[in-house]
């Protein structure tokens, strides 16, 4: 009786399910504080800049020896 109870269920009834499951789920997370938040937003920023920094590099030394093999 169960199974034919949850195949009857309409969209809408297991869309609300959903998002309250959702949001008892979202009470649980352990969220950042301000300050960690802004502390991890300036690694991650940092990061991209050297590794950006990093490919840029690598990037200008293939260009500069590729015009070496073909002026040759």
């Amino acid at each position: 009786m169960a199974a034919q109870d949850t195949a009857v269920q309409s969209n809408g009834s297991r869309g609300r399910r959903f998002l309250r499951e959702v949001k008892a789920e979202l009470k649980k997370v352990s969220w950042p504080t301000k300050q960690e938040l802004i502390s991890y937003t300036g690694v991650v920023f940092v990061s991209v800049l050297v590794i950006a920094i990093l490919i840029w590099g690598i990037d200008l030394v293939y260009a500069k020896l590729l015009k070496i093999f073909i002026n040759k």
